[in-house]
């Protein structure tokens, strides 16, 4: 079995005013054993003791290097010169044509509403789509992030 490499710098998997413990809890836990790095922007629907958020990776949260922002200024502030892929429902290049990189960050947006307008269209990053059959709403969080990761990761492999 093939295992993850190291890739230095890491992704980073930014969620955007996250409102599911659990949701962040699993996400926290795939940046965990991949090595990328969580960066959480407020407002939270939870607070990260959370006790669910907490038992979604209970045994990870020290292995996560994690960043908290205040909000999406201060993440940008924050990450000058980032490239950043910005994960909607609504876009015309998919997950599977980008070419991503080390250090990329990629971008989910809040459950049930996903990224608002102004990240979506503010210039920040490229919209990017996981293709899904139509008429179905949307990933969960968690799993949207990982199908995220793990194809950035074996692109970069690849490359």
């Amino acid at each position: 079995m093939a295992l993850p490499r190291s890739i230095a710098p890491p992704l980073h998997v930014v969620l955007v005013s996250p409102r599911i413990p659990p949701n962040t809890g699993n996400v926290a836990r795939l940046c965990a054993v991949t090595g990328c790095r969580l960066e959480l922007v407020e407002p939270l629907g939870f607070s990260i003791d959370d006790r669910h958020l907490r038992r979604a990776g209970l045994d990870y949260w020290d292995k996560v290097f994690l960043a908290l922002h205040a909000d999406w200024d201060a993440y940008l502030a924050a990450s000058p010169g980032a490239r950043r892929w910005l994960f909607t429902g609504h876009a015309a290049l998919t997950h599977w044509d980008a070419p991503f990189t080390p250090g990329d960050h990629l971008v989910f947006g809040s459950e049930p509403g996903g990224l608002p307008p102004y990240i979506l269209e503010g210039g920040a990053g490229t919209p990017l789509a996981i293709p899904m059959v139509s008429g179905v709403r949307s990933l969960n969080l968690s799993t949207a992030a990982g199908i995220g990761v793990y194809e950035a990761l074996r692109r970069i492999r690849l490359d």
